[in-house]
């Protein structure tokens, strides 16, 4: 007996990768295991929930009890686009617990939802995982779009995560990842500044404790400088930077 357990993020990647794992193997081994951040869209844990119900299988979530904002305070370090230390204690830390109590890695395979446009992640993650084995059903053909994805989940009868109706191109952190660049929290301001504002204030706190530190970063003159998030949103509200 195999066990196939998804990564299952609560983004659509992971939960066509969930499809087709049940597809190919069917779901009486199948494991959805979702951590949970302590920050999430309450509708990404409806849909984790509608999408288990959908493939008749109870997901699992483990969570370390923290949010990211506490992550970083512990660890002083305040994420970014480059090093994320909450993904580490927030998402790989508790899933690597749980497997190494569930899962022997020699009937156990692990797969991944990340797509064809992201197969250059494959080799990092398979490391990362060792031992298990690790597979990546979407990037396997028939290769699809976002877009193609949240269709296919449509057409199942499922109602998407609000995030990508919102126009956010993942769902996790409701909207407020450290990994996005200035789009994503420009468009974060756009149409739901109070989550924009509440960390804006999570990291003008970490800014007291660590110095001139910043999860967004700005280029003169070829040098990067921080680029924090106040001072982001007073240059749109000053017009001086586009929305």
């Amino acid at each position: 007996m195999t066990r196939h357990i998804v990564q299952f993020s609560g983004g659509i990647g992971s939960w066509a990768t969930a499809m087709r794992v049940a597809a190919r193997y069917g779901t009486q081994d199948l494991v959805l295991l979702a951590a949970d951040t302590k920050t999430e869209d309450p509708d990404l844990w409806r849909f984790v929930a509608d999408a288990g119900a959908h493939l008749g299988v109870t997901p699992v979530i483990v969570a370390d009890g923290r949010t990211p904002w506490q992550v970083f305070a512990d660890q002083r370090f305040l994420g970014n686009a480059r090093i994320a230390p909450c993904s580490v204690h927030l998402k790989q830390r508790p899933c690597r617990a749980w497997l190494n109590q569930h899962a022997d890695p020699a009937d156990t395979v692990l797969y991944v939802g990340i797509d064809w446009s992201e197969h250059r992640r494959v080799p990092a993650i398979e490391h990362g995982w060792t031992p298990w084995t690790v597979k990546f059903p979407m990037c396997e053909p028939p290769h699809l779009s976002k877009q193609q994805m949240l269709d296919w989940a449509h057409a199942e009868g499922l109602q998407t995560p609000r995030l990508y109706e919102q126009g956010f191109r993942h769902n996790n952190c409701f909207g407020a990842c450290v990994r996005a660049g200035q789009r994503q929290w420009l468009h974060l301001l756009e149409v739901a500044p109070h989550r924009f504002l509440a960390a804006e204030a999570e990291e003008e706190k970490l800014r007291r404790r660590l110095g001139n530190v910043a999860i967004l970063k700005q280029r003169r003159a070829g040098v990067s400088y921080p680029l924090p998030l106040r001072e982001l949103r007073r240059r749109v509200q000053r017009g001086d930077h586009a929305a």
